[in-house]
C-alpha cells in the first residue's frame, strides 16, 4: 500500500468523506450527502480540536479511506491517554485491496507515537466481517458496549 498517503482531511475532503460514510447498509438510512451544512459544521469542530484527527486515505489525487482517530486522556492507568477509533470507511470499489488495514495500522502508529497505552474502537454488532477485520488485526472484544440514543438532541 506504499501508493496511499494518509494524511489530516480538509474541509475539500468532507463531501468524499460523507459519501463513504453513506455507501453502506446503516449509513445510508442515517447519512445525507445532499446536505453538507451539518457536516462542514461538524468538521470545523473536530479540525479545531487537537484531540481529534479526521484521517483520509488518498490514492492518485483521490480520498479512498478515512477513519478519525481520537486521544481521550484520563486518570485510569497513571494518568494514561488512550485513542478512539471511529468511522474507518473505504469507498466500495477499493474494498479488499488492504485499504482498511493501512488505515487503521496507521492509526495504531499514530497513538503509540503519541503515548498512547491503549487503542479502542467500537464496531456495531451488525457488522460481522468487520469484527472479523478487527480480530485479524489484533483487536479483541474484550469489553461491552452499550448505547443510549438521544434522539431529541440529534436533530
Amino acid at each position: 500500500m506504499s501508493d496511499i498517503q494518509i494524511r489530516r482531511a480538509v474541509a475539500a475532503d468532507v463531501p468524499d468523506i460523507v459519501a463513504m460514510l453513506a455507501d453502506d447498509e446503516l449509513g445510508s438510512t442515517r447519512e445525507a450527502p445532499d446536505d453538507l451544512a451539518p457536516y462542514l459544521e461538524a468538521f470545523a469542530v473536530v479540525d479545531a480540536d487537537p484531540r481529534e484527527f479526521l484521517a483520509v486515505a488518498e490514492r492518485d489525487g483521490r480520498i479512498v479511506g478515512t477513519l478519525q482517530l481520537t486521544f481521550l486522556p484520563g486518570l485510569l492507568n497513571r494518568g494514561g491517554t488512550r485513542a478512539q477509533i471511529e468511522a474507518v470507511h473505504v469507498v466500495a470499489d477499493a474494498r479488499g485491496l488492504g485499504l482498511g488495514t493501512a488505515l487503521v495500522s496507521w492509526a495504531v502508529e499514530e497513538a503509540r507515537r503519541r503515548g498512547c497505552w491503549t487503542v479502542q474502537l467500537t464496531s456495531n454488532a451488525v457488522r460481522v466481517d468487520a469484527r472479523r477485520f478487527y480480530e485479524r488485526l489484533g483487536f479483541t472484544a474484550s469489553h461491552v458496549g452499550f448505547k443510549l440514543p438521544l434522539p431529541d438532541a440529534a436533530g
